[in-house]
């Protein structure tokens, strides 16, 4: 299987337990442990999964605030599935260099489509497409 595929695996894995700890506020170590018993190795990138899952909490007011801009209401009434992949693209545009921006915006349009509202996944799309424009900018800066 390719990193490729790994790493979106790897996302999905990492959707569900940025929804769950968003649910349930359980300790994220808890969560990520949890997770951890139902992956298979052999599919998932799990170095990716749990730096995601570990780093994206440390620095989430730094996520929302590079998201509320964008958004055409409070963060707070954002669907927690949208929430989550908003929070976990945004991480991933500010923080990931190695990953292509159209790469993030693809799989997390992808994450909308299969987990998100019937038509989420536009949303998002609008919404980290801006962000990643703001990411270029504050780079070339």
């Amino acid at each position: 299987m390719s990193l490729f595929h790994k790493r979106s695996r790897a996302r999905r894995c990492v959707l569900q337990g940025l929804y769950q700890w968003q649910m349930t506020q359980v300790n994220m170590t808890e969560i990520e442990q949890q997770l951890l018993m139902d992956i298979k190795p052999a599919q998932v990138d799990v170095e990716y999964f749990s730096a995601l899952l570990s780093n994206i909490p440390q620095v989430l007011t730094q996520l929302d605030q590079s998201l509320q801009p964008y958004l055409d209401r409070p963060l707070e009434q954002i669907d927690l599935i949208e929430r989550a992949i908003l929070r976990l693209g945004t991480y991933e545009l500010k923080f990931r260099a190695d990953i292509p921006p159209k790469v993030v915006l693809n799989e997390s349009i992808n994450l909308a489509k299969t987990f998100g509202a019937e038509q989420g996944h536009k949303y998002i799309n609008s919404i980290l497409d801006k962000v990643a424009k703001s990411c270029v900018s504050e780079s070339t800066n």
